[in-house]
């Protein structure tokens, strides 16, 4: 999956998160994807800012967005051997030949040290493994312990991850899209409702949203097309609706993000590089974690305050569910930081332990209304703020984005008192360091709801009541 973002330079991330990260998604176009602005203000506008080179696994302020092409196309299959001919010398079918002798200073001598060594342990564990048969025999009773039952048989409780797992399976997909030129590729999504909602990540069906491709796959092995109901490119949020859906469909239950607590246990689902249905546990790391990623198809980036967990998460988990010990749905998984270098034969990097999930709180707000909508609806405070980097806060430009105003003419910033050059410190309890932290702040909200924002100007500290305003769509 690959959450790279639309657009031109992307601003260096602020000192502290959010920062960019890779996304564990579908593969994205081979091409290289025109560069656009890290993000957009809290009005939803990409404001301008300059980029800075770096590794996606950084998380200073040399960052940088990730490879538009995560991930690349699986490697090539190693050969077995002789590359599978069964002809040639050493191959199937062919004679025999001494080998010639070999120094045992190279690599060969090291690997027929290695396997004498397992001879020898061998013939010793064998000729002991006699004696204690002999004896038995010999004696009056076995001392073999056979399990009481086989493994099919073993009764696996609810709580546990198998029991989790068993029960929350059937009702996940591997999502195949596919654009209008053939370009796409893998995801996961899990049933939402019995009307057949899917819900997955944007970036994960951005490419078949106009006139692509769109599959569904359950673990049975039973396809269904489907189409993009409603996507929300900020919140990095879709659904789509499964043509002929079964009447059988169980969604899963849908937990409390607020409710999480850090080293709850995790459960992850999803494809990661295509293998569906795969299961990963871990916990969660952290909470309110800013972080900023992108869809790789154009020009803005998604804004999160995540979960972060350490469950395993790669390209192909993107949209899956991330649940918690009983087995509700706390999180999507969208995102992941990796190091710059990957494994299998490419740059493609992988799980490090560092995966973040949006919390499904949003998430369902987000996917009720694109459901009722067909498009999302952000909350916003009406002031365009820099996406520099900083550890100081959000300062309020002195220029809006395209030439508008930097505080909207009667928003709620302009209400509130707030003015260009304000830097904003704090959200409520959260504290606020960088503007992509306020904007995914500010989006952890519903439009009406009330706020104490806290900002200092001219060197002194002040504090405001602010209600959310509203935006329809992504443009």
């Amino acid at each position: 999956m690959s959450t790279e973002n639309e657009g031109t330079a992307v601003p260096p991330a602020p000192s502290a998160p959010p920062v960019p990260v890779d996304a564990p998604a579908a593969p994205a176009p081979q091409a290289q994807a025109p560069q656009g602005p890290y993000g957009q203000d809290a009005q939803g506008q990409a404001p301008q800012g300059q980029g800075a080179s770096g590794d996606a696994g950084h998380t200073g302020a040399s960052s940088s967005a990730p490879d538009p092409s995560w991930p690349p196309p699986p490697p090539p299959t190693a050969p077995y051997g002789d590359g599978g001919s069964g002809s040639g010398p050493g191959g199937w079918g062919s004679s025999y030949q001494q080998p010639a002798p070999k120094s045992g200073r190279g690599r060969g001598g090291l690997v027929a040290a290695v396997l004498v060594a397992a001879l020898v342990a061998g013939g010793v564990g064998g000729g002991l493994g006699y004696v204690l048969a002999k004896d038995n025999d010999e004696s009056t009773g076995s001392t073999t312990v056979s399990a009481s039952s086989n493994g099919g048989d073993v009764k696996r409780d609810p709580g546990t991850t198998a029991g989790v797992a068993a029960k929350a399976l059937p009702s996940t997909v591997t999502i195949e899209a596919e654009s209008t030129s053939g370009e796409g590729g893998t995801g996961t999504g899990f049933v939402f409702d019995k009307q057949g909602h899917i819900v997955t990540n944007n970036h994960v069906v951005a490419d078949a949203v106009d006139g692509g491709k769109l599959t569904a796959t359950f673990p049975t092995g039973k396809k269904y097309d489907a189409e993009v109901v409603g996507h929300a490119q900020g919140y990095d949020v879709a659904v789509i609706k499964l043509k002929d859906a079964p009447s059988d469909l169980k969604p899963l239950t849908l937990g409390d993000s607020d409710k999480v607590a850090v080293g709850d246990s995790t459960i992850a689902i999803g494809a990661p590089f295509g293998l569906s249905d795969t299961v990963t546990t871990g916990i969660i790391s952290a909470k309110n974690r800013p972080v900023a990623s992108s869809d790789g198809s154009g020009s803005q980036a998604s804004y999160m305050s995540a979960l972060q967990t350490d469950a395993s998460i790669n390209p192909g988990n993107s949209g899956g569910p991330l649940l918690d010990a009983q087995g509700n749905v706390i999180g999507i998984n969208s995102a992941i930081q990796s190091t710059g270098n990957g494994g299998f034969g490419t740059g493609q990097s992988g799980s490090i332990g560092l995966g973040f999930a949006i919390p499904i709180n949003q998430a369902k707000y987000v996917a009720q209304e694109l459901i009722k909508n067909g498009k999302p609806v952000y909350a916003k405070i009406g002031a365009s703020v820099s996406l520099d980097d900083s550890s100081e806060g959000a300062q309020i430009t002195d220029q809006g984005a395209g030439g508008a105003a930097p505080v909207e003419p009667g928003g709620p910033a302009a209400k509130a008192g707030l003015k260009p050059g304000d830097v904003i410190t704090k959200l409520d309890d959260r504290v606020i360091d960088s503007g992509p932290t306020l904007i995914g702040e500010i989006w952890t909200h519903q439009p009406g709801d009330k706020v104490t924002i806290t900002y200092e100007r001219g060197g002194k500290q002040h504090t405001v009541e602010v209600t959310l305003g509203s935006r329809v769509g992504d443009n």
